[in-house]
């Protein structure tokens, strides 16, 4: 029985070649889903945002060098996170990466010193909403409504102290 290959995590810029993919398909899903232009929502906040000296995070996980899934974080307030741009290349769905992903940036999160995470996902995206809701977020929503009723959904998520925490986000 061969092992499944080791997953890397890395913490990259926007700029870097390997969030290309991210990007993409991320754009690919946003244009197929709401027949929009998906730079709009890609763009939407600075590059800078996604960087430690702004008191945000970008990683991937990398498989045999490629990056397989990703996501990002943002300061959303001085306690607070938001989690942006989680994906999952789509020839490496149904393995549990999203889910890789969204512990990565919670520890990562509370390392800095963040003790909340806040969310929104599109209302076009049930496989997002279910990995909110089965990684312990807390929908700040009606569940039962129709979600095109809703527009973007919001989650949350408290953040356990880590045991030794890092350094603490400048308020």
């Amino acid at each position: 029985m061969t092992s499944a290959p080791e997953l890397t995590v890395i913490h990259v810029q926007v700029s870097d070649p390997r969030v290309r993919p991210l990007l993409r398909e991320l754009g690919h899903e946003y244009s197929t889903r709401y027949g929009k232009d998906a730079h709009t929502e890609i763009s939407r906040y600075p590059d800078e945002e996604f960087t430690p000296a702004y008191g945000g995070l970008l990683l991937l996980l990398l498989e045999r060098g490629e990056p397989v899934a990703g996501g990002a974080f943002r300061r959303y307030d001085a306690r607070t996170a938001e989690l942006k741009r989680i994906w999952t290349h789509s020839a490496a769905r149904r393995r549990g990466l999203g889910r890789r992903v969204v512990a990565e940036l919670e520890r990562e999160a509370g390392a800095r010193g963040y003790r909340r995470i806040h969310l929104t996902t599109g209302p076009r995206q049930p496989e997002a909403r279910g990995l909110y809701l089965a990684t312990g977020y807390t929908p700040l929503f009606d569940t039962a409504a129709d979600p095109e009723t809703i527009g973007p959904l919001p989650f949350e998520k408290q953040l356990t102290l880590p045991a030794h925490p890092g350094k603490a986000i400048e308020q």
